[in-house]
């Protein structure tokens, strides 16, 4: 008896292990315990999170518990979940992430739909694109798969970022529709033979934190996203202000400049654009913010 009864203590279920991992997050004060501890097991079991609270008490291995709260104590340490999860779900898409690549925000998203509505108004005929940073491609795939007849061009400066959005394109069935380029995104040269054509959108969520204000970021972002993707310079408008002068060069007639801005840049970003632009706008996020600017060159 005394042998079953230790057998049965030793056991790892499935709800042990979770209610472990929410236990463990709580005591650290993480802003989401259960959501985190549940999208840990989920992603280490496989299984979707009905499964793991319908089969609560089917057992797992020691080792798949231990690499669980070695997951746990990294989430603990401030480790982001998606780069634990490698996933993050985009304009109902799903797109691998690495430490190689900022982490896909809802924000960014307000983007993404003002550029395919602005899009859409173009007609049908081929609708050139370009997105630069395109980090984990993001933008340039979703605009891939919710545009039928564009051609996106996705420039970023990291080679191990591209790695990830060629795979992320690949995931989401659209990698014919893309060209990616690796360049240094603040020094393009007007020569090379992808600017020839011109574009019809050029779209960007570049770098805008100013630099002094890096430190003062959320322990998930300053400590673990790439620095190179947060770093907008002194005021946070240094590759806006190096986009703008490019948009008016390499866009078609009428072809339009958008951009995603910082809390508080909307007014910085339209001020850099008013001499080259015109119809500029400001489109707000769900939280009231001007999260996005757009101009016709």
């Amino acid at each position: 008896m005394l042998t079953n009864g230790n057998a049965n203590r030793n056991r790892n279920t499935i709800k042990d292990v979770l209610d472990k991992g929410i236990l463990m997050l709580k005591k650290a004060n993480n802003e989401a315990p259960v959501i985190d501890a549940g999208a840990l097991l989920c992603n280490l079991l496989k299984k979707d999170k009905a499964y793991i609270y319908a089969f609560g008490e089917q057992e797992i291995s020691t080792e798949q518990s231990e690499v669980y709260f070695q997951n746990i104590i990294k989430r603990i340490s401030g480790f982001p979940l998606q780069y634990l999860t490698g996933h993050q779900e985009f304009m109902s898409l799903d797109f691998l992430v690495s430490e190689d690549v900022l982490i896909p925000r809802q924000d960014t998203e307000i983007l993404v739909e003002k550029a395919i509505e602005l899009a859409k108004m173009k007609g049908n005929d081929q609708i050139r694109i370009l997105d630069i940073g395109t980090g984990s491609g993001c933008i340039a795939i979703s605009l891939a798969y919710y545009i039928p007849n564009s051609l996106i061009y996705a420039l970023d400066m990291s080679g191990k970022a591209l790695m990830v959005a060629k795979n992320n394109a690949e995931k989401n069935g659209v990698v014919t529709k893309i060209v990616f380029i690796e360049h240094d995104i603040l020094n393009l040269d007007l020569n090379d033979s992808f600017f020839q054509d011109g574009f019809d959108i050029v779209v960007s969520n570049p770098p805008y934190i100013p630099s002094e204000e890096i430190k003062t970021l959320q322990i998930e972002v300053r400590d673990y996203e790439p620095l190179s993707a947060l770093d907008g310079g002194e005021d946070g408008l240094d590759f806006y202000k190096s986009i703008v002068d490019l948009g008016k060069e390499i866009l078609k007639p009428s072809g339009l400049l958008m951009f995603e801005v910082g809390y508080n840049q909307a007014d910085d970003v339209v001020r850099l654009m008013k001499e080259k632009y015109t119809e500029i706008q400001t489109v707000k996020d769900l939280s009231g913010i001007d999260r996005v600017v757009v101009g016709k060159g």
